[in-house]
């Protein structure tokens, strides 16, 4: 088996000290033209590949950076690492996404943050989890994405205005005549969760439709089936609702199909709003109509803010646009 190309062999082709090489592959002094220019033919010719483990010795940095994730299922998640880990290959860093679905406070993910593998954290799991995984990470760098503590000045966040987002789309439901809007909400752990009902609730308030507790349905998770579940019970109603508004577009789908199963249309018998726009959103049939989320720039903001704070900045948090997209569901 042949050997590794290691620093020394780098060095010795291109005739040049170990410490220049490792300027070149760190960046952290000034190389001269000429000479960044031999090295880095060497590199390539040999195929050397850096040690990140050496790397971090030697600079006190990984140029690794954790996502905390609680559900890769979900593709809006997935859309918010795509975006991540765009900003951080252009700044030279590595994105290791950490599914916490299973055990959000299991000791193995904790052992994780304590290891010192990573220079930052961007967290998308609940409020409730982060104190045990804040303190596991021993105050690296820390910025919060789509869930954040609104009265913590001192922790990063970037978002978009959940409450205003949901108040918009049910208010669309409201100016298409519905009345009886039922609420299908996920998980009320999570902030975007209790925000996105308080939307919700705001709407029907200014236009003096009174809240039906029968209408609003928690599910506890964001699957399909959930959706579908969700349907059966709204069906069981005396008198069921003539639109839903789903705080996710996989709930949403989940209801369209679960109403499909039981012999209704959409949006002929009931109307469907969702939230998020993920990909399959618009090739759905009926297509749905939803909030977007500006989902890849949610992650490439919060990736920028996290290289904010490692270079020394105190960066502001950040609420980014949303738009109701309105398609054949609603």
């Amino acid at each position: 088996m042949p050997t590794k190309p290691s620093i020394e062999s780098v060095a010795r082709e291109a005739g040049v000290s170990i410490a220049t090489v490792s300027r070149v592959l760190n960046g952290t002094k000034a190389v001269a033209p000429a000479t960044r220019a031999r090295v880095e033919a060497v590199v390539q010719q040999l195929d050397y590949r850096v040690s990140l483990l050496g790397r971090g010795l030697s600079t006190g940095r990984s140029r690794m950076v954790l996502m905390l994730v609680p559900d890769f299922a979900n593709p809006y998640y997935a859309e918010i690492v795509r975006g991540a880990a765009t900003v951080a290959r252009q700044a030279g860093y590595t994105l290791l996404p950490v599914d916490l679905e299973a055990s959000p406070d299991d000791e193995a993910s904790l052992q994780v943050l304590r290891s010192g593998l990573a220079d930052g954290v961007i967290n998308l799991v609940p409020l409730h989890h982060q104190t045990a995984l804040a303190d596991a990470a021993h105050g690296r760098p820390w910025v919060n994405c789509s869930e954040f503590q609104p009265d913590d000045a001192l922790v990063p966040h970037v978002s978009i205005d959940h409450r205003q987002a949901a108040a918009e789309a049910v208010q669309y439901l409201l100016n298409r005549g519905h009345r009886r809007i039922a609420l299908v909400n996920s998980d009320e752990r999570y902030l975007y969760a209790r925000q996105r009902r308080e939307g919700y609730e705001l709407a029907l308030r200014r236009a003096r439709v009174k809240r039906e507790p029968e209408l609003i349905l928690t599910t506890g998770d964001n699957s399909y089936a959930a959706g579908a579940h969700a349907a059966a019970a709204l069906l069981s109603l005396v008198k069921p609702p003539t639109a839903v508004f789903a705080v996710s577009d996989t709930l949403a789908i989940g209801v369209i199909k679960g109403f499909r199963r039981a012999g209704r249309h959409t949006p002929e018998d009931v109307a469907v709003v969702g939230f998020d726009d993920v990909p399959i959103a618009e090739v759905f049939e009926p297509s749905l109509t939803t909030v977007a989320q500006p989902m890849h720039a949610l992650g490439a903001a919060a990736m920028e803010m996290l290289l904010a704070q490692l270079s020394g900045q105190s960066p502001d948090h950040r609420i980014l646009p949303h738009r109701l997209v309105v398609r054949d569901s609603a």
